[in-house]
């Protein structure tokens, strides 16, 4: 399998759901603007959202793949798929009950994660009723969790890169044609939010017919199997979660501050993640079963040299985008967001906060691609005690940052501490001596910077002045903006191919 080119795939998969993920984003700030019902809706759908992240898409993505790519290798189809019927069972039970205790729950959680809002009584009460619709979302997602984990096991990484677009399709549909129908109208968003988990789940069960690997869901606790993945799980909740848990924490500091402030973070957050989603996930996607391929057939040369190759591959492509994204604030903001009730205050508000997120986009893409090494090869205790210091590390700089940057201060926090995590992961390979760097990166990281200087010199000064971007007409910021991408990324390539990179620098097989 030619990584470089499975690579390319789920990232061109990832691009069109995040391109999707900007027109539900335009749709949703020109419609609903950054106000009391954004906030509510926000905070209502970032409660299933976070548990998605920290229980399917993380712990169990983690405990699973690397055990079912162990069983695919030593054991057969035949003990492979008792294995993911019985997992399957169990987790489809496990939701039923998260699901009934997060809507019976929900005024206490939000109570919790955005005790501000307590003091508006009908700010409150939406946030509690999008909740209660919102939360059976985690029992979609946490499925469509296991069904990528099974594709991607069997190298069938497009349809799973692929399936994020339905949420964004159910999203814009329901925005744009439903809303009306909805009173208040933002009930639309939060249907949106089923509608789309369904759909994900829905286009994956042909692709698991096909490789005979359909879940029937029989729930056996005692499988070996199973109790091995409830034991990776477990500790794996904190090691692959902490950004998300600092994220909820930064709710609730956020729901303190001043209107908008929910909102200016989440649209600040979902730029950051287009290049996030991108790279980072596309790399942690390939990169985890073939680790655990590479640790189950005992060959820790290729283990190291994959972990190499992600990492020169990460450093590439993400310090320009986070460059990018530090120097294009404006122009970006508001050429996707400035529209209907976006105002211009809105523009600066979410550039200061974005500004914060791209410190730590190299260290939150670096975490996705370090943490695999950790388990593919089963090692839970090191990433969670790691992540447990990140997670220490992130509230006090909360403390310290949120008095004078207010919202942008709960992002910065999260940058920082994303390089923090991403440096004692690095360092933790490296000690165990897991990691061996390959010959050449001192020269890879003097071009690099090079590189880096020239996009620096050509987006600043081709940017021009912050203000006048805030009064110009959807057009030429459009056009401006293209032109400015365009000559920034014909520079910084430009330099790295006189520099002596080539793509097939970067070409990497593995079984």
């Amino acid at each position: 399998m030619n990584l470089l080119r499975t690579l390319a795939t789920v990232s061109g998969m990832t691009l069109l759901s995040r391109v999707l993920g900007f027109v539900r984003d335009f749709v949703i700030a020109h419609g609903f603007g950054a106000g009391m019902a954004t906030d509510a809706f926000f905070v209502a759908f970032r409660l299933p959202n976070l548990l998605r992240r920290m229980f399917a898409e993380g712990a169990f993505s983690q405990a699973f793949v690397p055990i079912l790519a162990e069983y695919r290798s030593q054991r057969g189809d035949e003990a492979t798929k008792t294995l993911v019927d019985h997992v399957s069972g169990v987790l489809f039970l496990s939701l039923i009950a998260i699901t009934a205790l997060g809507v019976l729950g929900a005024p206490v959680l939000i109570a919790i994660t955005a005790p501000g809002f307590s003091a508006d009584p009908d700010k409150f009460a939406l946030t509690v009723e999008l909740t209660r619709i919102t939360f059976p979302y985690i029992v979609f997602m946490s499925l469509v969790a296991l069904s990528a984990g099974i594709l991607n096991t069997w190298s069938r990484f497009a349809l799973p890169a692929f399936t994020p677009v339905m949420l964004n399709l159910s999203f814009i549909g329901l925005a744009l044609f439903a809303a009306p129908w909805f009173d208040p109208p933002v009930y639309a968003l939060a249907w949106a939010v089923v509608l789309g988990g369904l759909l994900q789940l829905a286009i994956q069960i042909p692709a698991l017919k096909q490789i005979g690997m359909l879940p029937r869901l029989r729930p056996v606790w005692r499988d070996e199997g199973v109790q091995r993945v409830l034991k990776l799980m477990a500790p794996a909740v904190v090691g692959v979660s902490a950004a998300q848990i600092s994220l909820l924490i930064n709710t609730i500091f956020a729901s303190f501050l001043a209107p908008g402030s929910v909102s200016w973070l989440y649209f600040a957050d979902r730029l950051m993640e287009f290049p996030a989603g991108l790279l980072g996930a596309a790399l942690g996607t390939i990169l985890l079963p073939s680790l655990s391929r590479s640790h189950a057939s005992a060959d820790p040369a290729e283990f190291s040299a994959l972990l190499d190759w992600g990492l020169r591959l990460t450093l590439l492509l993400t310090l320009p985008a986070s460059l990018a994204l530090a120097v294009l604030g404006v122009p970006l903001i508001s050429t996707l967001f400035q529209h209907g009730l976006f105002s211009a205050n809105d523009v600066l508000q979410t550039r200061d906060a974005l500004a914060a997120y791209a410190i730590g986009l190299t260290g939150l893409i670096l975490v996705k691609v370090l943490a695999p090494g950790f388990y593919a090869r089963q090692d839970i205790r090191t990433p969670v005690r790691i992540a447990l210091v990140t997670l220490a590390l992130t509230q006090l700089m909360n403390l310290a940052f949120v008095g004078w940057l207010k919202h942008a201060g709960l992002a910065l926090s999260i940058g920082l501490a994303s390089c923090i995590n991403a440096g004692l992961l690095w360092h933790g390979l490296r000690k165990s001596n897991t990691y061996r760097p390959m010959p050449g990166w001192p020269m890879f990281l003097l071009k690099l910077a090079v590189a880096l200087l020239c996009l620096f010199m050509l987006m600043y000064f081709g940017m021009g002045a912050e203000q006048q971007w805030l009064t110009m007409g959807f057009t030429e910021r459009m056009l401006r903006l293209v032109v400015l991408m365009v000559v920034g990324l014909m520079g910084y390539f430009g330099v790295l191919w006189l520099t002596g990179f080539r793509v097939s620098d970067f070409r990497k097989r593995t079984q």
